[in-house]
């Protein structure tokens, strides 16, 4: 946002006019400019005929001004804004001291802030500065007056200045850029005379708005009135208060219009978060819109400048929303400009996607499948006989370090040494929850052969050879991979029911086989929205746990060793 100054006062600041507009610069840096110029036609806007590298060659040039020093720096003060930006405050503390303060005063100077802080964000900025929506003449008069009360130069200045801030943004053709620092934003910029003009920015429409041409005309006697004299007049006629009027209402009161102001060019690209884009310093925070009358959403601002919203959340301050809205509901506004909520949804996940890509740089993954050594299965076992070895989900995990930190003992991993532990980690004896699985990943040593008991399967698919048919893998039970062998004959008949009942079942389907999808990455995991039934499981006999490894055809196997 720009700020109090106006160039009537001799601040060597925007331009005025649409000739200084151009700053003969930026007519310079473009050769249909000057063709133009010699054909003595003159462009309907400060901008048509810009080189298409404007910004790149402007940037490139020296400085305006030469550097500052102190032979120099009296020559290089604005001094008539650093006097007023001095003067005020001090003269706004005498008063303080001086002058009781009665309550009516305190509600006035309040209100009068608000209504000349609207002034500023629902006319100034939103109205004139970005076009986000339609005014009435009579709300345009209103604006414009409350506008001038905060003393901050006229619209036709200001909102030229803020258009070159967003289209300059972080760079030295921004007029208060965020670039340069926290002061110089705030309020260095008006103390000291910028190195450089600010860039092009057209402003053809408000040259042609009777309200602004009027306010420009009379922009000196109308900060008299409005800024002084009008809150000085009502305390004074309305409870008899004329000395707090003028120091609260008035004095102290400009003061903290200005540097809410203010603190939409310094706060507002300082604290916070950038919720839409990160390519620019604009953030957004709850403070800043707090004392600056709803403007502190500024990385969504600078986004989608000609949304006539700063927040979009019900529960987000914006005032200036609130009371544009009202106008629009009472027929003084129209043409509310509001950005497709698909792109602005689109604006923050991008963030948040960014945000979740930059945290996860800081996380330790498990190490890909592509980068662990295949092992058979004989090779397994050998090695589990020195090495506290498990398989799960078709991975070989060294549990080791984790033994004794089990919760459910050491000997449950003992156990499961040297075999195949799955059906009994997803559920079998203990269903585990996704932080284990993620445990258990960071544990990976190698890749199992085929995924399975590789060894046994070939057993199995001899066996079925001879009897001429399928081997079911629901029979491939865990008895001799996940199990210990039945240590007593209860258990070995109770393990040879079991068999027994598998086999008469072939064909059958586990209960759980319709929904059940095994975790892991190495498994073919689908959707159950979009797979309905755990294909791999219903294949094998609904057996869960089952194998989702497609084993290579012995042809293609043999062929694969030669």
């Amino acid at each position: 946002m720009s700020t109090f100054a106006d160039p009537r006062l001799s601040i060597p600041t925007p331009p005025q006019t649409e000739d200084e507009s151009t700053h003969k610069s930026a007519a310079a840096a473009t050769a249909t400019g000057k063709q133009a110029r010699t054909a003595g036609t003159k462009s309907a806007h400060a901008d048509d005929n810009l080189a298409d590298n404007y910004v790149q060659r402007m940037l490139q040039k020296p400085d305006d001004l030469p550097p500052i020093r102190l032979s120099n720096i009296f020559n290089e003060i604005q001094w008539v804004s650093t006097i007023v930006l001095t003067t005020t405050p001090l003269l706004a503390i005498y008063g303080i001291c001086t002058t009781p303060l009665q309550a009516k005063t305190f509600a006035w100077s309040f209100v009068y802030y608000f209504l000349t802080g609207l002034g500023i964000t629902a006319g100034y900025h939103r109205l004139w500065a970005h076009r986000a929506y339609k005014a009435s003449t009579p709300l345009q008069y209103f604006l414009a007056f409350m506008g001038t009360g905060a003393v901050e130069g006229s619209i036709h200045w200001w909102a030229r200045g803020h258009r070159a801030h967003h289209r300059y943004t972080d760079t030295d053709l921004d007029p208060y850029g965020a670039h340069n620092g926290l002061f110089w934003s705030h309020i260095g910029w008006m103390i000291v005379k910028p190195r450089r003009k600010p860039g092009v920015a057209d402003i053809s429409d408000l040259r042609k708005n009777p309200v602004i041409k009027f306010q420009h005309r009379f922009y000196l006697p109308l900060i008299l009135i409005m800024g002084f004299i009008f809150p000085t007049i009502v305390a004074g006629l309305g409870w008899n208060d004329w000395r707090g009027g003028f120091y609260y209402a008035a004095v102290a009161r400009l003061v903290f219009v200005h540097h809410s102001t203010f603190c939409v060019n310094s706060l507002a690209h300082w604290l916070g978060e950038a919720s839409f884009d990160n390519k620019m310093t604009p953030r957004d925070h709850f403070i800043t819109a707090l004392v600056t009358v709803g403007e502190g959403y500024h990385n969504f601002h600078h986004q989608f400048p000609m949304d006539y919203r700063n927040a979009t959340r019900w529960y987000q301050y914006d005032p200036t929303k609130w009371f544009i809205s009202a106008m629009s509901f009472l027929g003084l506004a129209s043409h509310l400009h509001v950005f497709p909520d698909n792109e602005v949804r689109k604006g923050r996940l991008a963030m948040q996607l960014q945000k979740l890509h930059d945290d996860t740089q800081d996380i330790a993954w498990p190490t890909s499948a592509n980068h662990l050594p295949v092992i058979s299965w004989a090779d397994y076992q050998s090695e589990a006989k020195t090495r506290p070895l498990i398989v799960v989900s078709g991975y070989i995990h060294d549990v080791g370090s984790f033994m004794d930190q089990h919760p459910g003992g050491r000997h449950l991993l003992q156990a499961k040494i040297g075999k195949d532990a799955t059906t009994a980690f997803q559920g079998g004896i203990y269903d585990h929850s996704n932080a284990a699985h993620n445990l258990l990943s960071m544990m990976r040593v190698g890749v199992l052969d085929g995924g399975y008991q590789l060894a046994k399967d070939q057993l199995d698919a001899a066996a079925a050879a001879e009897s001429g048919r399928t081997p079911d893998l629901s029979e491939a039970d865990s008895s001799a991979s996940e199990d210990e062998t039945p240590g007593t004959p209860t258990e070995a008949a109770t393990v040879a029911e079991g068999k027994k009942a598998a086999a008469a079942a072939a064909g059958s389907i586990h209960p759980k086989a319709a929904t059940y999808v095994v975790p892991g990455e190495v498994y073919s995991i689908v959707k159950r929205g979009e797979l309905k039934a755990n294909r791999v499981a219903l294949a094998n006999g609904g057996k869960v746990g089952s194998l989702m490894w497609q084993r290579k055809p012995k042809a293609t196997a043999a062929a694969a060793a030669s």
